[in-house]
């Protein structure tokens, strides 16, 4: 890893549309080196993928209704469709599973930073697909191998608040396997991963917060070059103790 790193909001990027060329604005706004991890906010990504969907016309139905509890049920609907399984409800709060197999607060289906009143941001369809993406294009553009990180918002069954996590991920090893390496007291460790992607994003969240526009950071001075996914970090329903 490192003993030292910075993290590095990239300001100056406009709002975003669908078809835009991601990559190319980054890359005009930042000056990338070797190494770098490029984190990258879901909602961004999914803006220029078009994963954008307007209330308009959506027709809720009985189970969106009864999931509502009084609130909007065509957003409950919206959540529905994005959803595989509803895990748990106390509506309108629900939280459920994507087909990522991400389990989090209504399916990842959000209003806020999304493209006005009655508009919704939907996860990507592929976060590990879009991360490679932004991984070739900073390449060309740049002309630097660069790791990237799709980072969003996640709460956590045991402590309060969110913290940002890696949906998807390309060029870094998204976990750190400890296991039968030895403590500083010599005791080997027999079940510890690190979850070093959720890690960077996490920290690169800190300067690019929720209210300030920022749509990408750079996590510069870590070693973590590597291989893996996304899907990686997702916990497998047999050793799930919460389900």
């Amino acid at each position: 890893m490192s003993g030292e790193l910075r993290v590095l909001p990239i300001s100056g990027v406009p709002e975003l549309e669908e078809g835009d060329d991601l990559a190319a604005l980054l890359a005009q706004a930042a000056a990338f080196e070797a190494n770098d991890v490029l984190v990258v906010a879901q909602k961004a990504v999914s803006k220029v993928e078009g994963r954008v969907v307007s209330l308009e016309g959506i027709e809720p139905s009985d189970r969106a209704r009864e999931l509502a509890g009084g609130d909007d049920a065509r957003r409950l609907e919206v959540v529905l469709r994005e959803s595989t399984e509803i895990v748990r409800s106390r509506p309108p709060l629900v939280i459920a599973e994507t087909r990522h197999g991400f389990v989090c607060a209504s399916a990842g289906v959000d209003a806020s930073n999304a493209k006005g009143p009655g508009t919704l941001v939907l996860l990507p369809l592929d976060p590990d697909a879009s991360a490679r993406r932004l991984r070739e294009g900073i390449r060309e553009l740049a002309g630097v191998e660069v790791g990237v990180v799709v980072s969003d918002s996640f709460g956590r069954a045991w402590r309060r608040g969110t913290t940002d996590v890696a949906l998807g991920v390309a060029g870094i090893a998204p976990l750190l396997d400890l296991k039968g390496r030895r403590d500083s007291m010599g005791y080997v460790l027999h079940a510890t991963e690190i979850a070093v992607a959720d890690e960077i994003a996490g920290a690169a969240e800190l300067v690019m917060g929720k209210t300030e526009g920022i749509p990408a950071a750079i996590v510069r001075g870590l070693t973590v070059a590597g291989d893996g996914s996304g899907s990686d970090l997702v916990m497998p329903r047999e050793r799930d103790l919460f389900r």
